[in-house]
């Protein structure tokens, strides 16, 4: 409104400047003569009243029509206007109003001077920070509302975080408990952990629950394309914090300012190592910042420079973890207040089923439950919704739209039933939660697996069951459609199989040729022009036995899939031809199949499990084509 208010101001201005400068020629009514037909008009009689002014001459003729004509300096004029009886009026000779010829000469300026006023005032506005001519001052926001407020209550499912920041803020509420045993305040606080396990959401609770001043910024915040505007944004911040110590400060994503000094081109005098020095310098310099504490997050620890991270600066790193299976059930709890949930909803039927899943994701699970409820129409949520929910954030959308042949059909049924089959026979190898040949994501088809329990490490023989697995889909075609017939869809199972023997070979120390020895030839990190390698250096005979043992492994993940789906491959047939006709099958329903049980899903007057051996013609259904494979192990 304010804005509408100051462009309305400037267009009724250029309508007054407009008016003014054309008010003069609008004055004078009338039509303008000539002054010889004036004279005639005057012998004629037809002239009533004239009104004399220098050098023009304006009156009334007896028609009563105005008239306007310019006068030369004429002696004899009034003794003809007398002689005719023509009433004269006399005006003086009026000098110009100083008042005016101000104002007109002003009014441009003015209105020139108040654009620009304007047009810089708006530039301020969105420029943040003190505006165009602040680029110095900090971006640092106070937290002081109460709408939308976060306390510890509503942090789930990371209790051990939690206690190390719940210390923290009660040091601020209540110092001398700590001080008279000698404690001093920590100086900062590192938040480390995956994206979304709820660093940002911590920060937000102890904002809640400090009763103190909290800034909060971000780490890009500080880094401009102007030299030394960050390490001015740092001394401001600080200075700001002063003024209202104790208060805490939050800085989020702190690795895009605070990186591995040195790690850059040139000679190392760049903007962002100068803002990273001030910040140290501020954070433990000869001058202490006594009652400001400082609360950082990162998901890159590795990168950050280790003078940011010593005592006296960071003292405590607190790490923010995945949630285990009753983390997960706080979590999912607290994000179902808010979902009108049906009877049959158990949270911790949810937690087992999500296992590896971040805060973040299990807030991503209840909403999009609440979604597919609302689109079906329903007023509460139920454990179906969640099931859906869950396919959907893990496995991705289905994709029904597109046509794939029979042929093609046949053979993802084949190969997804392939990956089943072994899963159900090794014995180390999780159980099979679903699977399907419903398009999902980038997948044709998919059979997910879900551990019974949190895993933290992986033992030897679990290892070789994912081998064998993700090698029963390209067994499965190679043993029902031909070794020519042998499709391209199992390039994820080869890629994952690979990596995984990889890495029991150069990481694991899994190889009893090569020994416990790490080896990771090829893999680097680089930032900043700045490259690291983590790896023992190796002869070529090294690395071609390393090659060598990659490959046996793999190999016998391959052996160990064709002779299980030999020997099993009536069972094969049976959950392929299930697959074909129910599209998506649970673990527990094939585990009926391949025991020649049936399934029943309220189809009356059927048994629903079919036989459908090799070469049998299946109708045809709309199905897209893309890679096949199952999806890695969390």
């Amino acid at each position: 409104m304010r804005s509408l208010m100051i462009w309305v101001g400037i267009l009724l201005a250029l309508a007054l400047f407009v008016t003014m400068f054309d008010g003069r020629g609008s004055q004078s009514a009338g039509n303008t003569i000539a002054y010889s037909a004036f004279l005639d008009k005057v012998e004629e009689g037809s002239v009533r009243e004239v009104n004399v002014a220098p050098n023009v001459i304006t009156g009334t003729l007896s028609n009563a029509e105005r008239f306007r004509t310019n006068t030369p300096n004429d002696p004899q004029l009034i003794e003809r206007l007398r002689t005719r009886g023509v009433t004269i009026n006399a005006r003086p000779e009026e000098g110009p109003n100083i008042w005016m010829v101000l104002l007109y000469q002003s009014l441009p300026f003015l209105l020139f001077l108040g654009i620009a006023f304007f047009v810089l005032r708006q530039m301020q506005k969105n420029s943040g920070a003190g505006g165009a001519m602040g680029f110095g001052k900090s971006k640092a926001k106070l937290l002081t509302q109460k709408e939308g407020k976060v306390t510890f209550a509503d942090v789930a499912g990371i209790d051990e975080a939690r206690e190390e920041l719940e210390e923290i803020v009660e040091f601020l509420k209540d110092p001398t408990k700590f001080a008279r045993l000698g404690g001093k305040i920590p100086k900062g606080a590192l938040l480390v952990g995956s994206p979304g396990t709820g660093k940002t959401l911590l920060a937000r609770a102890i904002a809640g629950e400090a009763g103190v001043p909290f800034f909060t910024i971000s780490g890009s915040d500080f880094v401009e394309m102007f030299v030394g505007v960050g390490a001015s944004r740092v001394r401001d911040m600080f200075e700001q914090a002063k003024k209202s110590a104790p208060c805490i400060v939050f800085i989020d994503e702190i690795d895009a300012v605070g990186r591995h000094r040195g790690a850059g081109l040139g000679n190392g005098n760049d903007e962002r190592e100068q803002t990273l020095n001030q910040l140290l310098v501020e954070m433990d310099g000869f001058e202490a910042n006594e009652g400001i504490i400082i609360i950082a997050a990162t998901n890159r620890p590795d990168v950050l420079d280790p003078a940011l991270l010593r005592p006296g600066r960071f003292d405590r790193q607190v790490v923010v973890p995945r949630p285990d299976i009753d983390g997960r059930v706080k979590i999912l709890e607290v994000h179902m207040k808010k979902v009108p949930l049906a009877p049959d909803v158990d949270a911790r039927t949810i937690a087992r089923g999500t296992p590896g899943f971040s805060g973040a994701d299990l807030a991503n699970l209840v909403n999009e439950a609440a979604l597919t409820a609302a689109r079906k129409g329903k007023r509460l949520v139920a454990m179906l919704e969640f099931e859906e929910a869950k396919d959907k954030v893990m496995m991705g959308a289905e994709r029904r739209s597109m046509v794939m042949t029979d042929d093609e059909k046949r053979m993802t049924a084949y190969h997804e039933a392939g990956h089943a089959v072994v899963a159900l026979h090794e014995a180390a190898s999780d159980p099979i939660h679903k699977a399907t040949i419903i398009p999902r994501g980038r997948a044709l088809g998919m059979v997910m697996r879900l551990p019974e329990r949190d895993s933290y490490s992986y033992h030897r023989d679990k290892m070789y069951a994912n081998l064998s697995v993700s090698m029963g889909g390209r067994v499965a075609e190679e043993i029902i459609f031909g070794y020519d017939k042998v499709s391209s869809g199992a390039s994820g199972d080869i890629q994952y199989a690979t990596k995984l023997a990889r890495d029991m070979v150069t990481k694991w120390g899994m190889s009893d040729k090569i020994g416990p020895l790490m080896y990771s030839e090829g893999e680097e990190e680089v930032f900043l022009g700045y490259s690291r390698q983590n790896n023992v250096s190796m002869s070529n005979e090294t690395a071609q036995l390393i090659d060598k043992e990659i490959k046996s492994i793999v190999e016998g993940g391959y052996d160990k899939a064709k002779q299980l789906l030999t020997e099993h491959v009536d069972q094969l047939h049976l959950v392929a031809g299930a697959l074909l006709e129910f599209e998506t099958l649970s673990g527990d329903e094939i585990k009926r199949i391949m025991a020649g049980e049936d399934i029943d899903r309220g189809q009356p007057g059927a048994k629903n499990t079919p036989v459908v051996a090799a070469g049998t013609s299946i109708p045809k259904t709309r199905r897209p084509k893309g890679p096949f494979g199952t999806p890695q192990p969390a």
